[in-house]
C-alpha cells in the first residue's frame, strides 16, 4: 500500500507559485503578503516498478452506460421550510454550508433542526465557539429538551473526526468551521489555509461515512462567505441567512444545491422560542393598506419553486443635490438607474431632479428580472401621486428597446396572485396563458408605453 506524507508549502494567491517557505513579498509575481500556507498530500509509489507504472490504484474506471444510479436516502429534519430550501430533506452523506451575519440565526435553527433530528437519528453537535454550558442555556430558552443530542466543544479537526469514528453520527454539526484549526499546519484557525484543509478532511469524512454534515460559516463584511472560494466548491450545498436583524422574518436561501432547486427560499419568523415557520409568506410580505396609496404595487416573484407574492415601495422626492440619490433596497441598485433611462427614453417621464428610493417590504431580495415593470410603475406612481389599485399585481423584464419581456412559469404567477385577492393582473404578451386564470383581468402588454397606458 502506498505511504502518505504531508508537506507544508506557501501559495501565492496572485500568480499561484508555491515557495518552500513564507515570504512577505512573493519572489516570482511581486505581491505582497499573498502567501498562503497549504498542505500538499503527496502519495509515494509502490516500491516495486517505481513511477507510475508501479503505483497502487486506488479506484477503477467505470462506463457511465453502466453506472446504476442509486437513489439518495433523505432525512426530514422536522422543519418544513428547512427541508423545502434543501429539496426535499437532507441526504446522506451531504456537505451543507450555512452562513449568515452574527445573530442572524443560524446556530439557533440548527439546534432546533438537532433536537427534532435526535428523536430518530444520532447527532453530535460540534461547538469551536461555545461551551457545552452555553449551548444547554440556548436549548433551555428554546424550550428544547435536547436529550439525544451529544455535544463536544472542539476545535481541532484531528480530534472531532476521531470522536465522530467512534459515535458514527448520522449528522453532526460544526460551528463553526473558521474556528477549527488541523495539526498539519501551522497557521492560525480562521486563515485560508486552515478552513480550505479543515473543511476537506470534514467533506472526506461526510462521504466516507455516509454523515450529514453541517458547516456554519462566518461572512464578510460585504456578505460573502469568510474564506476561500474553494469552500463553496467543496461543499452539496450552500445556504445563506438573510434578513433584517430588527425585523421578525428571517428568509434561507439555497444559493448552490446538488440535490434540489437553486435559489430556494425557506422563510422564518424569529421569536423568543427561536425561529418558526412561516407556511403562506406570501401573506406576511403584503401589507394591505385601508385605501390605496400611490408608489405602492404588488408583485409577483418566484424564487426557487415558489410563487411570492411582495409588495415594492417607490417614493420620488425633488432633489437638493447636484446628483440626484438612487437607492435600491432588496433590489439591484444599477438596475434601477437603467429601468430610470429606459422609462425617459421610451415612456417620455424624465427624473433627472429627483431622489429615487425603491424598497421591497419584508427585507426579500429580489434577482430576477421579473421585478423590472412593476419597479418602473412603482416610480412612476409616486412621481405623478397618483395611488394604483390594491388588487392589481404586476410582474415582466423590460428591455433596452422598452418591450415588455416574459419571465418564467407565468401562469404559477398568476394562479398564486388569485389565491391573495388580486383581481387584475398586468403581465408580458408571452406569459398569458391560452385559458385564461378564473376570477383574473389580465391586462397583455407588449411595450413599457402600452404596460404604462394599462394602469393609467
Amino acid at each position: 500500500m502506498a505511504a502518505t506524507k504531508i508537506k507544508v508549502s506557501y501559495v501565492c494567491n496572485a500568480c499561484g507559485a508555491r515557495q518552500p517557505k513564507w515570504a512577505g513579498q512573493c519572489p516570482d509575481c511581486g505581491a505582497w503578503n499573498s502567501l498562503t500556507e497549504t498542505a500538499e498530500i503527496r502519495r509515494r509509489p509502490a516500491e516495486r516498478g517505481g513511477g507510475y507504472a508501479g503505483a497502487a490504484l486506488d479506484a477503477r474506471i467505470e462506463i457511465l452506460a453502466e453506472v446504476s444510479p442509486e437513489e439518495r436516502t433523505r432525512i426530514l429534519s422536522g422543519i418544513g421550510e428547512l427541508d423545502r430550501v434543501l429539496g426535499g430533506g437532507l441526504v446522506t452523506g451531504s456537505v451543507v454550508l450555512i452562513g449568515g451575519d452574527p445573530g442572524i440565526g443560524k446556530s439557533t435553527l440548527l439546534l432546533q433542526a438537532c433536537a427534532a433530528l435526535a428523536a430518530e437519528e444520532s447527532v453530535l453537535y460540534v461547538s469551536g465557539e461555545e461551551s457545552p454550558q452555553q449551548i444547554g442555556l440556548r436549548a433551555r430558552r428554546l424550550g428544547l429538551s435536547g436529550g439525544g443530542i451529544r455535544l463536544l466543544a472542539e476545535t481541532c479537526v484531528e480530534q472531532i473526526l476521531a470522536h465522530a469514528a467512534q459515535e458514527r453520527p448520522r449528522v453532526m454539526v460544526v460551528d463553526s468551521i473558521q474556528t477549527l484549526f488541523t495539526e498539519a499546519l501551522q497557521s492560525a484557525p480562521g486563515s485560508v489555509s486552515q478552513v480550505r484543509e479543515a473543511a476537506a478532511q470534514l467533506v472526506r469524512f461526510a462521504k466516507q461515512q455516509e454523515t450529514v454534515v453541517f458547516l456554519v460559516g462566518h461572512v464578510t463584511k460585504d456578505g460573502a462567505l469568510a474564506g476561500p472560494r474553494v469552500l463553496e466548491h467543496m461543499v452539496d450545498t450552500v445556504l445563506y441567512f438573510e434578513g433584517e436583524h430588527g425585523g421578525p422574518f428571517r428568509i434561507v436561501r439555497s444559493i448552490k444545491n446538488r440535490f434540489g432547486a437553486v435559489n430556494e427560499l425557506g422563510v422564518f419568523a424569529m421569536g423568543d422560542h427561536g425561529l418558526r415557520e412561516v407556511k403562506n409568506p406570501s401573506a406576511i410580505f403584503l401589507s394591505r393598506h385601508d385605501q390605496p396609496v400611490s408608489g405602492s404595487l404588488v408583485m409577483v416573484t418566484r424564487e426557487g419553486t415558489r410563487p411570492l407574492l411582495v409588495e415594492v415601495q417607490a417614493l420620488v422626492d425633488e432633489s437638493p443635490l447636484a446628483n440626484p440619490r438612487r437607492v435600491a433596497l432588496g433590489l439591484d441598485q444599477n438596475r434601477l438607474s437603467m429601468l430610470l433611462a429606459v422609462l425617459h427614453r421610451h415612456g417620455g417621464v424624465g427624473m433627472f431632479n429627483q431622489d429615487v428610493f425603491v424598497n421591497v417590504v419584508g427585507g426579500v431580495r429580489i434577482a430576477e428580472t421579473a421585478a423590472d415593470l412593476p419597479v418602473v410603475m412603482a416610480v412612476l406612481s409616486s412621481y405623478r401621486d397618483r395611488p394604483l389599485p390594491l388588487d392589481l399585481a404586476v410582474f415582466g423584464e423590460i428591455g433596452l428597446s422598452g418591450e415588455v419581456r416574459p419571465v418564467p412559469n407565468g401562469p404559477d404567477r398568476l394562479r398564486e396572485a388569485v389565491k391573495h385577492g388580486i383581481r387584475r393582473a398586468v403581465v408580458p404578451k408571452g406569459n398569458v396563458p391560452k385559458e385564461g386564470v378564473e376570477g383574473l383581468e389580465i391586462s397583455a402588454v407588449r411595450t413599457l408605453a402600452e404596460a404604462l397606458d394599462a394602469v393609467s
